[in-house]
């Protein structure tokens, strides 16, 4: 039961206290055994040495007996509306509810649109967002989708990232894929312009989130667009790039030299890749993501520029050699947790892997209070078990799932329960 004391002189009510005790923390990099205090939607302190409080305040206590702590998952790349439609209207995938995303640890949330930007537009995505926000979960979303002209609210990129405070860039925009557009180097500059200008007047990340199919060209344009303009590299954001092992190399080859010539002194050239958790079967061409983010993290390359998302809600089609959709999977947003389960049981570092799925969204969103437990931060927590699997998940204050139950559901979920 929540206590809460009035302020003197308020009929508000004061910030509700919760106090988690002896916990093992990697905020994401390791502090060791500490306490975290808890007012309402924030953390206030994180210490060794427990503070004295008065028992007026009713703080809310849970002794954690030295189970590991990490800042709540953020899934920078989720189909909230639902995706899919390849293979037709039946193919459409319904929306993701709020406890699929709670219950994997997923606090922070980033929605696009992929190929089907005709029946969902970038209205309905942004009213999920802001549903999402509603129901307790912290939600932001790019506009437009696969396709050139893209799907806007305010008819420009640009107009849409300054006007609308969900919108922090644009995306999923398909390059190498047989849905997409078929961009040219043009196309893609006056994109990543409208996003780079955009944050610069709205003081958002501005970046353009790029879907990366299994076309030979690969990440041909995006190289040519970083080279040939004055655009830094972080605007140009991959995604899907471990779906194919030369698709990997080359990515990283690419982030190598961009790294080399960053240490050279050539302004510009913090380049972010980011890595998809879908399954992976033997034989298909791939690498699983906990597989590319350490072969990447071996080679040396920078540890803060790599990603991985969930493609939750996203169709996972399979395609003949015509085009035609002859398989449909979809995305989970269980598969973060499940890759940071694996790399656990493989024995990597907490402090090691733990950045790609937390602090270095955190960093390239310009998400300011998310990615990491320290005062002042916003709320997210998740508490993890002796395998490495998430049990308990604090979004924004409040406990939204308890020994892997989920105490908050949606609101369709609640009427459906």
């Amino acid at each position: 039961m929540r206590i809460t004391l009035s302020l003197p002189g308020s009929t508000m009510p004061a910030p509700h206290l919760t106090l988690l005790l002896d916990a093992d923390l990697y905020a994401p990099a390791s502090r060791g055994r500490c306490s975290i205090l808890v007012a309402g939607e924030r953390i206030v302190w994180v210490g060794a040495k427990l503070p004295a409080l008065p028992n007026e305040l009713g703080v809310e206590t849970f002794d954690l007996r030295g189970r590991r702590v990490i800042p709540g998952l953020i899934d920078g790349h989720t189909h909230l509306t639902g995706g899919g439609g390849e293979g037709g209207f039946k193919n459409r995938v319904p929306p993701v509810p709020l406890s699929k995303f709670t219950k994997a640890g997923i606090t922070t949330v980033v929605g696009v649109l992929g190929t089907d930007d005709v029946t969902r537009g970038t209205a309905g995505l942004v009213a999920s967002v802001r549903a999402l926000r509603e129901e307790g979960l912290s939600a932001w979303c790019m506009t437009g989708g696969y396709h050139l002209p893209p799907a806007t609210l305010t008819g420009t990129v640009r107009g849409d990232i300054v006007s609308v405070d969900a919108i922090v860039g644009c995306g999923e925009v398909a390059l190498s894929d047989h849905r997409s557009s078929q961009p040219t180097l043009e196309d893609v500059l006056r994109l990543a312009s409208d996003c780079h200008v955009g944050g610069l007047l709205a003081k958002k990340a501005g970046t353009l989130h790029l879907h990366l199919g299994d076309g030979s060209r690969g990440l041909e344009l995006l190289a040519q667009a970083i080279r040939g303009s004055e655009l830094p590299a972080r605007v140009f954001h991959p995604t899907h790039l471990n779906r194919r092992k030369e698709l990997l190399r080359e990515a990283f080859e690419l982030a190598g030299q961009f790294a080399d010539e960053a240490r050279r002194g050539v302004a510009g050239r913090e380049w972010h890749l980011d890595l998809t958790a879908f399954p992976v079967t033997p034989g298909d061409g791939a690498s699983s993501a906990d597989a590319a983010l350490l072969e990447y993290l071996d080679a040396g390359l920078p540890p803060d520029r790599i990603t991985i998302s969930s493609d939750s809600g996203g169709s996972l089609p399979e395609f003949d050699g015509n085009g035609c959709c002859v398989g449909m999977g979809v995305g989970d947003p269980g598969s973060l947790a499940a890759c940071l389960a694996k790399l656990s049981a493989q024995g990597q570092p907490l402090e090691r892997v733990l950045p790609a799925f937390t602090s270095n969204w955190a960093n390239l969103l310009r998400l300011a209070n998310k990615g990491y437990i320290d005062a002042g931060r916003d709320a997210d927590l998740c508490v993890l078990d002796e395998q490495g699997r998430v049990t308990d998940v604090m979004a924004r204050g409040m406990w939204h799932v308890r020994d892997g139950r989920a105490r908050v559901l949606g609101t369709f979920e609640r009427a459906e329960a």
